[in-house]
Parts: C-alpha cells; sequence; structure tokens
C-alpha cells in the first residue's frame, strides 16, 4: 500500500507542477520544468504539513532517484547508430574539449575552494570539493546515483547538499542562459532567436499545438508480437541486467586487490548507474552485430530516459533533506556563486575562440549542461537555434557519446567520491589540476582561433553594423 501512495503522489506532484506552470506567467517566462515545480511544491509540503501527512505517501520517494538513475544511463545510447567514429570525432573534437574544459574545471575550483576557503573556515570534508561537478554537471540523477557511496563513506548529508546544488544549477542556469541569449540577440549573434514575446499561448505552457505534435518515436513491433514500448523497457532492463552483473563483478575482484585498495573501498562503492550506460553500449553493439538494431529506436528511447528522469527530479528535490541544508549554507553559498562563475567565463571567452562555426549556439548548450542536466543545455539551444539550422545540436549530440562515459555522472564522476576520502582535497586539487591544464592546453595549440580568423557575427545587431564574435 505504501508503494502504491508512493507513486500516486509523485505522479500528483509532477502534474500539479505542469498545471501551476501552465497558469503562471513568471514560471512559464523562466523555463522553469513542472518537475521542479513540483518537486519545490512537495518539499514545501513535506516540511511544512509533515505532521499532518501520512509518511506513506513520500516515506519510499528518497528511494527512488538511485532506482530510476540507472534506468536514464542505460536508456542513453541504445538505439543510437554512430555513422563511424573516426568521422564523428573529427566533427565533435571541439566540443568534446569544451565540455571536458568546463567539468574538469568544476572540479579544480570545487578542491581549490575546499583547501583555501572552505575547510579552514568551515570545517567542511575533501568530499566537498566534488559537489560542484556532482550537481551541476550531473545533475539530480548522478547526485542520487552516488546516494549509497555517500552513506558508505559517512557523509549523510552528501545527497541533500547535492540535490540542493542541483536544482539550484537547474534554475540558475535557465535564467543566466536567457540572459546571455537576449544579450546575443542584440549584439547579433544569433538570428533566429526565439524569444518569449515570440512563441504562441501554448509554447509558453508548454503544449504542443495539436497540428505540430511530434512523433514520441517509432513502434518498431506488431502489437500481436509485443508492443513496441514493452520491448523497450525490456530492452532497458537487460542493459540495467548487465550493469548489475558488472557491479557484482567489481565486488568480486575487491576481494583480490591490495589492501590499500580495499580500504578505499573504490570498487564496492562504485555505483551502478555508469555501469548500466556501459552495459547499454555493449547491447547496442551486440544488436548492432546481430543485425537487430532495427528493433530499437532512440526515440522511444528518450522517452523512457526522459519520463524515468521527471519522476527523478520531483522525488529529489521534495526529499532534500532542510536541515542538513540549514548546517551547510554558507560553503553551499560560496561554491555556487564560484561555479557559476567558472561556467560564465569558460563560455563567454572560451566559446568564441573553440568554435569556429555557431560558437553562439554551441556554447549556449554547453552552458546549460554545466550548470544542469543535458536537457537544459538543449532547451537553451532550441531558444537560439529554432529549426536546427545550424549543427549545433547535432555536434551537441555526439558530443555526448564521448563526454557522459567520464563526466556528469561517467567513471571519473564515480570514481573521485571514494578517491577525495581516500586521498584528501590536495591530491585531488593535484590530479584535476594537471587534467585540466592538458585539455587547456590541447585547446590553446589545436583548437584556439585567432582573433583575426574568428567568424563575424551571423547578423546584424540591432542598431549598429556587425561586429567580430567574441
Amino acid at each position: 500500500m505504501t508503494a502504491v501512495m508512493g507513486f500516486c503522489g509523485i505522479c500528483l506532484l509532477l502534474v500539479l507542477g505542469k498545471i501551476i506552470r501552465t497558469f503562471i506567467p513568471l514560471l512559464q517566462r523562466l523555463y522553469l520544468p513542472a518537475s521542479v515545480i513540483g518537486g519545490l511544491l512537495g518539499l514545501i509540503l513535506i516540511n511544512t504539513l509533515g505532521s499532518g501527512i501520512s509518511s506513506r505517501w513520500y516515506s519510499s520517494w528518497s528511494a527512488l532517484p538511485g532506482f530510476l538513475i540507472n534506468i536514464v544511463f542505460a536508456a542513453l545510447f541504445i538505439g543510437v547508430n554512430t555513422h563511424g567514429s573516426k568521422r564523428l570525432w573529427k566533427l565533435v573534437a571541439p566540443q568534446v574539449c569544451f565540455g571536458q574544459i568546463t567539468a574538469w574545471g568544476q572540479y579544480v575550483v570545487g578542491f581549490g575552494l575546499v583547501l583555501l576557503v572552505l575547510g579552514p573556515l568551515f570545517g567542511v570534508p575533501a568530499v566537498f570539493g566534488n559537489r560542484m561537478e556532482i550537481g551541476f554537471e550531473g545533475g539530480h540523477g548522478t547526485v542520487g546515483g552516488m546516494t549509497r557511496a555517500f552513506e558508505d563513506f559517512g557523509f549523510q548529508e552528501g545527497a541533500a547538499l547535492g540535490y540542493t546544488i542541483a536544482t539550484v544549477g537547474m534554475i540558475f542556469g535557465i535564467v543566466i542562459g536567457m540572459i546571455f541569449i537576449n544579450i546575443g540577440a542584440r549584439r547579433g549573434y544569433v538570428c533566429n532567436v526565439r524569444t518569449f514575446e515570440d512563441q504562441g499561448d501554448l509554447e509558453k505552457k508548454g503544449v504542443y499545438p495539436e497540428h505540430e505534435q511530434p512523433e514520441a518515436g517509432k513502434q518498431t513491433s506488431f502489437p500481436d508480437s509485443i508492443d513496441s514500448l514493452a520491448l523497450h523497457i525490456a530492452l532497458v532492463g537487460i542493459a540495467v541486467l548487465a550493469g548489475f552483473f558488472m557491479k557484482y563483478g567489481l565486488v568480486l575482484l575487491d576481494a583480490y586487490m591490495p589492501e590499500s585498495v580495499r580500504d578505499s573501498r573504490v570498487l564496492q562503492s562504485f555505483p551502478l548507474f555508469p555501469l548500466c550506460m556501459i552495459g547499454g553500449l555493449i547491447l547496442q553493439a551486440l544488436l548492432k552485430w546481430t543485425k537487430s538494431d532495427i528493433i530499437a529506436d532512440h526515440g522511444q528511447m528518450q522517452r523512457i530516459g526522459g519520463a524515468s528522469l521527471d519522476f527523478l527530479v520531483v522525488s529529489a528535490v521534495a526529499t532534500i533533506r532542510i536541515d542538513f541544508v540549514a548546517e551547510y549554507w554558507q560553503p553551499l553559498v560560496i561554491l555556487c556563486l564560484v561555479g557559476m562563475v567558472w561556467n560564465i567565463f569558460v563560455t563567454v571567452y572560451i566559446g568564441p575562440r573553440m568554435f569556429k562555426e555557431a560558437w553562439f549556439e554551441r556554447s549556449i548548450a554547453e552552458f546549460g549542461q554545466s550548470m544542469g542536466v543535458t536537457a537544459t543545455g538543449l532547451m537553451l539551444l532550441r531558444s537560439v537555434d529554432p529549426e536546427n539550422k545550424t549543427i549545433a545540436t547535432s555536434v551537441f549530440g555526439y558530443k555526448q557519446l564521448f563526454h557522459e562515459p567520464f563526466m556528469g555522472g561517467g567513471f571519473w564522476t564515480s570514481l573521485a567520491v571514494p578517491l577525495a576520502i581516500a586521498w584528501g582535497a590536495g591530491w585531488m586539487f593535484l590530479i584535476c589540476l594537471g587534467v585540466l591544464l592538458i585539455w587547456l592546453g590541447l585547446w590553446y595549440f589545436h583548437f584556439r582561433i585567432p582573433a583575426m580568423t574568428r567568424a563575424p557575427s551571423q547578423c546584424a545587431p540591432r542598431g549598429a553594423p556587425a561586429a567580430p564574435a567574441g
């Protein structure tokens, strides 16, 4: 009965979030997702009326993010057609470099703050330096997937602080991103920008007009054989199962590791969700090898992953522990503010010096992802390139194939938590700084665009002639 009430409660919050967004223009203008609004509503209700609400409604919510993130990551690459890795890499290499600079910089800034400010003044542990990349770059799902690792290492506050940073990042990522877009439109960096005033009433409310409703994906199997959606969910389940077996293998391998490795608990605490992503990649390769990849449609996989992410965000935001946030509010504010400054710097300085074509569109998509999740980046990108007239959307999408296995919930994100606890903030700062310098060197000596060769603005700014970008 508790599970049924918990599911119904999450559904109610998600629909209420959509209704509230529909009738409040300010929330529409801020482009806040219904999942965040519903989660904040749940957070308010639990913390103000908690004693008057049966715990059956929300007692199971805290376990949902850790489960749903496995589905999100398992569905990432099933049904994806890569078209050849060599051609892809040549196309997206600058985009990958930009994303890696942003993500590794978040670690450098995070651990640097712990060493110089947050540790001496507030006594935060070394693992606090991971919060920025996990919350900003990874988002609510990554935090949910790392919850068990936080608990294993005695950092009970980790999940609540991570969810808080992820929520702040998503909200401010959208707000700051829209400010950038308006500035870019005035300066002529983009011509096809679609402002809030340009949208119709239904679009402002987040509803497709009836004649413009896109397909949710292709049905790949006849219903009398197996329902297509059921088939795709089953494929996701197989990818999760493959990840589970890999996780079990790591646990068995840990028994044969040196004592120093066993003491660090790196293998035992490694989360499941990155392994589910690898399981999805293996499954897709197997389907392609057996010429059965026709049964997997990436559009349906995106819907399964997107639905899981919405339910994940609602449950994650609603179950934030306010007492933990109140205890760490000062270092949290400092970490978030400095992290935003870093993300803004990379966007406005390196972006126009990295990309030869569609620099603004590609930079704003990366900014959205670095502050929230991939969906935030795509939302901002859709605002500046609504008809996909540039290469930004395809390049940003393919870049995820190379970026997400490592950062924003990938292998390094997962390893960095036990390593920070075992080695401390000093060593982690030096390691991350070294990797960041490598990526910066690759940008400066290989991808950097000299000022005299940078592409001009795509259209003349309002009231002024066109000027060079950047």
